[in-house]
């Protein structure tokens, strides 16, 4: 058994975590929301894009797009200016996520996306960012601390960010009328698959 201090680290990163996501809805944005959502239904292609922690969640998005038929694809910031933004073209949508909004590596992107006709949705804690005015729509991500005793490592701040693309997906599914149906073609697999496809019998 580990010691106390351990287990009570352990239980205050569930506390720390979902007071995040109970604040996180005094900082939803209604028309910013909605123009995401607009722009992610119209858009031909989605490409999604961040750094560490961000980068893994943002290729989360680009599946959860795939899941509800929105062509998407994660593009990593070494490869998007090594040829993959080849994969956007004018009146897609590129995401960025970065807490700071200054991640450094994605500006070349945003020049490539601006240059391209790409609209840009960023997903920032700072809406005065580099990043934040770059973009055609910026949503704020609300992070009250890290779950570790030294708040550095990048644990509550990915739970905000998936938040943020769990709410954009379950509107896209409304605005977008998808069907269980559909989802059961393309998700043939697994228990979920199973449960959709499964036909009475007689």
């Amino acid at each position: 058994m580990i010691n106390e201090k351990s287990l009570n680290a352990a239980r205050e990163a569930y506390d720390i975590e979902a007071n995040c996501i109970k604040e996180m809805k005094d900082y939803f944005d209604d028309n910013a929301f909605s123009k995401a959502v607009e722009l992610l239904c119209s858009a031909p292609r989605i490409g999604t894009c961040g750094c560490g922690h961000s980068g893994i969640i943002c290729q989360h998005m680009a599946h959860l797009m795939c899941c509800i038929e929105r062509p998407s694809r994660f593009i990593s910031p070494a490869e998007a200016v090594h040829g993959a933004t080849g994969f956007l073209q004018e009146g897609d949508v590129m995401i960025f996520a970065s807490r700071g909004g200054s991640t450094k590596e994605l500006f070349p992107i945003v020049d490539i996306c601006k240059a391209k006709g790409v609209k840009i949705i960023t997903v920032t804690e700072n809406m005065e960012s580099p990043l934040a005015k770059s973009a055609d729509v910026v949503l704020k991500q609300h992070v009250n601390r890290e779950t570790d005793k030294y708040n550095m490592q990048g644990t509550t701040s990915t739970t905000a960010l998936c938040m943020i693309f769990h709410a954009l997906q379950a509107a896209m599914v409304e605005e977008t009328d998808y069907q269980a149906e559909q989802f059961a073609l393309i998700h043939p697999g697994g228990a979920v698959g199973e449960r959709l496809n499964h036909k009475p019998l007689g």
